[in-house]
């Protein structure tokens, strides 16, 4: 089976979309502004864009408000062809440890993160249902460490399952990841060192501590 092309699968809908002449409207689940950035740089010229920020994944609180904060400075300093609104939801950590029960000692990028994905993108096309958007998709897609194949095949399941339509995506391609690094430090972005969650930061400080025992051996 060939690998699918996701970027030219958004390609052809953003085409078919210009011969059409209509602007559609997009329900964007956001992990943080950093990732975001080129997304909207890139989205908003073809797409009426609502950014939702629902990450229950985020430790510790004051993580997640900073990171609200900032995803809300990057949509008001940022040009945009089509609109972008905004919409965040209360912070509910309970809702991930549930998702993650049984698989807190799973390394980055298994089956927590799978959880974890499930969990955000199907509030995501919820919303999407609930308030007649015209497609749902994620920025996480844009991070290196992300796997496109595992997020699309989410995303569809969920849009067969809500009966909205999901934005097939591989926002890292064509530089999108480096565009969100030269944007970042355009607007001065707050770039986390981990993902997000309590395992990911003890994680990243698990590397640190290495890092600086190499470094004093």
């Amino acid at each position: 089976m060939n690998k699918r092309n996701y970027q030219r699968e958004l390609d052809e809908k953003i085409e078919q979309m210009m011969k059409e002449g209509i602007v559609k409207k997009l329900l964007l689940h956001s992990c943080c502004a950093p990732c975001s950035s080129y997304c909207l740089e890139y989205l908003s010229q073809y797409f009426e864009i609502t950014v939702l920020y629902y990450n229950p994944n985020i430790f510790p609180e004051t993580e997640y408000q900073y990171r609200i904060s900032e995803q809300q400075r990057l949509i008001e300093a940022l040009p945009a062809v089509h609109p972008i609104s905004f919409r965040s939801l209360i912070y509910s950590p309970e809702e991930f440890y549930q998702a993650a029960r049984g698989m807190e000692n799973e390394p980055e990028g298994g089956e927590r993160c799978k959880a974890c994905f499930r969990l955000r993108l199907e509030r995501t096309a919820k919303m999407a249902r609930e308030e007649d958007f015209d497609f749902f998709t994620t920025t996480l897609s844009i991070s290196p460490l992300k796997n496109a194949t595992v997020l699309n095949t989410i995303g569809e399941e969920l849009a067969e399952k809500y009966g909205v339509s999901y934005l097939n995506s591989d926002f890292k391609k064509r530089n999108g990841y480096k565009r969100s690094v030269e944007l970042s430090a355009k607007y001065g972005l707050y770039r986390q060192d981990y993902c997000g969650c309590v395992f990911s930061k003890q994680e990243r400080e698990r590397q640190k501590n290495i890092k600086k025992c190499l470094q004093y051996s």
